[in-house]
């Protein structure tokens, strides 16, 4: 669900990158009144964790498209939603500047479409009464499994109003939506099971670190390394061996899209702000599309570029630099002490 600069005007784009940018300094000042240094090392694996996971896609049956994870759900519930923003927000600025997934005008957009429905709507009100302050494995699953589709539709939703109001006229709201909502159920569907196994390990591992359980002061038997470890080493193997069989097909959206048009993407405007910011995403970004640069005299037909060692390459530097900023970025906005 990761938007390009192609489906959206200069004024839509600019507006979502402010109320992302106010969203981010929202819960950067609430994190710095509640958050102990603790839960940073957290915020890292988890990123990365993250980063490596939205890079497999999986095919949805019958229908010719793949999903990958958003992930904002499964962050909100272990980190909580304010620290779960900035975490999502962290692995998309990675993935759009070093990656070219997801445009640079439309990251404002993408934060915001994938971090705050999971973590402000679908996780307070949705999956926090569902699941419970002492949640069995099952409640944790049905929790999941519904707040994740809301988030989902949520979010699909509102990338048809981003496009709709960025005058886009070859994507019709009507014909977009019903596109755009079906698909994204599946997807929604196969979110909510990972989360709930993901979350359920970790309520079995080490409770107190489910945001909404903390007040049963339940302690887990497992080291909180071991945790983190588990994390970590999930990461690294998804980014750099399991990458290699992630679907080919297009994505929900690119899918949608596809199917309205006829092409799965739009070509962006050659000029002014469109074609400044595709410069300076080319710039940046040192492996796009998750593998080696295609040099530059190498037509676009040659075969071999694409490698499972580029993908691998990809899916450790990028999990490694996202754990880095989401850690730091948790460092950096720990509660700070008080002397009375």
């Amino acid at each position: 669900m990761h938007m390009a600069d192609a489906l959206l005007s200069p004024a839509v784009g600019g507006t979502m990158w402010a109320v992302s940018a106010g969203a981010i300094i929202y819960c950067s000042r609430k994190l710095r009144k509640e958050m102990d240094g603790g839960k940073a090392p957290l915020m890292g694996v988890l990123g990365a964790f993250l980063f490596a996971a939205q890079m497999i896609n999986f095919t949805i049956p019958a229908t010719g498209s793949s999903g990958h994870l958003g992930g904002g759900l499964l962050l909100a519930v272990l980190l909580g939603p304010a620290a779960a923003f900035i975490t999502i927000a962290s692995v998309l600025v990675v993935q759009a500047l070093f990656f070219a997934d997801g445009g640079l005008l439309a990251l404002g957009c993408n934060i915001f479409n994938l971090g705050f429905f999971p973590a402000f709507i679908a996780y307070p009100f949705i999956y926090k009464p569902l699941a419970g302050s002492a949640p069995s494995k099952t409640r944790i699953t049905v929790a999941a499994m519904v707040a994740a589709i809301i988030g989902l539709q949520l979010g699909a939703f509102a990338v048809v109003l981003e496009t709709v109001a960025s005058g886009i006229s070859s994507l019709p709201f009507t014909t977009f939506v019903s596109l755009m909502q079906p698909i994204h159920l599946a997807i929604g569907m196969v979110e909510g099971l990972v989360t709930g196994a993901v979350v359920s390990f970790v309520y079995q591992a080490r409770p107190e670190i489910i945001e909404s359980v903390q007040e049963a002061r339940l302690l887990g038997a497992t080291p909180l390394r071991n945790v983190l470890a588990a994390f970590f080493a999930a990461a690294l193997l998804t980014g750099g061996f399991v990458s290699w069989f992630a679907s080919e097909n297009p994505d929900g959206l690119e899918w949608a899209i596809a199917k309205v048009t006829g092409a799965e993407e739009f070509a962006a405007s050659q000029d002014g702000l469109h074609a400044r910011l595709a410069a300076l995403q080319e710039s940046l970004a040192f492996l796009p599309e998750y593998t080696f640069k295609k040099p530059a005299q190498q037509p676009e037909n040659v075969a071999g570029v694409e490698s499972p060692l580029g993908t691998s390459v990809a899916g450790i530097v990028g999990g490694l630099l996202t754990l880095a900023i989401a850690f730091l970025g948790g460092i950096l906005l720990r509660k700070k002490d008080t002397v009375a």
